[in-house]
């Protein structure tokens, strides 16, 4: 059975009859909205940034028995030549083989007028570039002795501001004073929260001749199970292997707890905007009963009037969600945050935005719902003697 529906511009016209009450409730669905972006753009920049830190023809070699904790794991200097030497289809440049000898760890990094911060370090030599093909040079140089180059997201790791690991400015871990001469990025993976020192250079500050990981590119037809047979016959030196990728991905398990903590958030951040919709809703519905009533009493079904409500609720919960994404995109999307694995930054995607607007658009209409029914649960004839 067809019912008459109210004009779409009666909507428009409701909502700004009453401009302060509109101004407020916009206000409040654009805050919570932007706090929905801002939790979905720090899973998507979690998830993106160790996603692209993997690479599918590289594989890590290091100490048994250590999992994911790479800053942990001590091998011999020595197993780098080994591996060179020993393992089949390991890719080669020019006579250089892609095998990238590192000692990776955390430790307490001191920048002038600043507490001490924990910040990660790694030491390398020059086949690193050639192992980490995301890494790319953007300011400076590859560091010398005394000298360390700085990922783009090394500062946000340390809590400090870009200008304090510009080039030239000095810092200082393992009681030596570390001179920056270059900024790197490596595409929005984890790499870019660490510092990189000359592996030598680090293993004489800390007085170290191991190693803590042996990262190799194998070619397309090299096989990761000689890598593994090779760990497996060397009982000696206590080692195992796995792939780049694998290895992320086993992190992305560990973090899995953060980022359904992190949907929790947003559920809670929704239900609280749906309560807040609720009670603006119910103000302006309680204040409208005669406006209502007398919509009925012309010839309006209520379902009409129920669909009016819920109309100027998701053209302003619209409207709102808009604002958010331009926020988002503008002020969200790119800023880097700190965390446990290093830093990252905030990714405002497709997804997100599809994911925040979404909720916006189910505030307006959800929060318009039940206002609207109680309303017009009123018998018409009181509504009409309301004041």
């Amino acid at each position: 059975m067809f019912f008459r529906l109210l004009p779409w511009e009666y909507a428009i016209r409701n909502l700004f009859r009453r401009p302060l009450r509109t101004l407020l409730t916009f206000a409040g669905l654009t805050t919570v909205v932007v706090l929905v972006f801002v939790v979905v753009g720090f899973i998507r920049g979690l998830e993106r940034s160790l996603a692209l830190s993997g690479d599918a023809r590289t594989a890590l070699v290091f100490s048994l028995g250590m999992g994911q904790n790479l800053e942990y794991s001590s091998i011999p200097m020595r197993t780098s030549d080994l591996v060179a030497a020993s393992v089949p289809g390991i890719r080669t440049r020019f006579g250089q083989k892609y095998v990238s000898p590192e000692l990776y760890l955390g430790t307490q990094i001191k920048l002038d007028g600043r507490d001490e911060s924990m910040g990660l370090v790694r030491g390398v030599e020059r086949p690193a570039l050639l192992v980490r093909r995301q890494v790319q040079i953007e300011n400076g140089d590859w560091p010398k002795a005394g000298e360390v180059m700085v990922g783009r997201l090394a500062a946000a790791k340390l809590g400090a501001d870009d200008i304090e690991l510009a080039l030239g400015r000095t810092i200082r871990f393992e009681g030596r004073e570390w001179r920056v001469s270059g900024v790197f990025s490596a595409a929005g993976s984890a790499f870019e929260s660490e510092i990189w020192c000359q592996l030598d250079d680090l293993q004489q500050a800390m007085k170290r001749q191991d190693l803590s990981v042996v990262a190799v590119t194998l070619t397309p037809r090299g096989d990761l199970g000689d890598l593994d047979l090779f760990c497996k016959e060397r009982l000696d030196l206590e080692l195992q292997s796995t792939e780049e990728t694998a290895y992320y991905a086993s992190l992305q398990e560990d973090y899995g707890p953060v980022r359904g903590l992190a949907w929790l958030v947003v559920l809670l951040v929704s239900g609280a905007g749906v309560f807040a919709g609720l009670n603006t809703m119910y103000g302006s519905v309680v204040g409208r009963v005669q406006e209502l009533s007398t919509l009925q009493t012309i010839g309006f079904a209520r379902r009409s009037i129920v669909l009016s409500l819920i109309q100027e609720g998701v053209l302003l919960a619209a409207a709102a969600s808009l604002l958010a994404a331009f926020i988002a995109l503008v002020f969200v999307n790119g800023a880097a945050v700190r965390f446990t694995m290093g830093a990252f930054a905030l990714r405002v995607d497709s997804i997100a935005v599809l994911i925040g607007c979404g909720v916006g658009l189910a505030l307006g209409f959800f929060g318009a719902i039940p206002p609207a029914f109680r309303a017009l649960r009123m018998p018409i004839v009181d509504g009409l003697k309301a004041i």
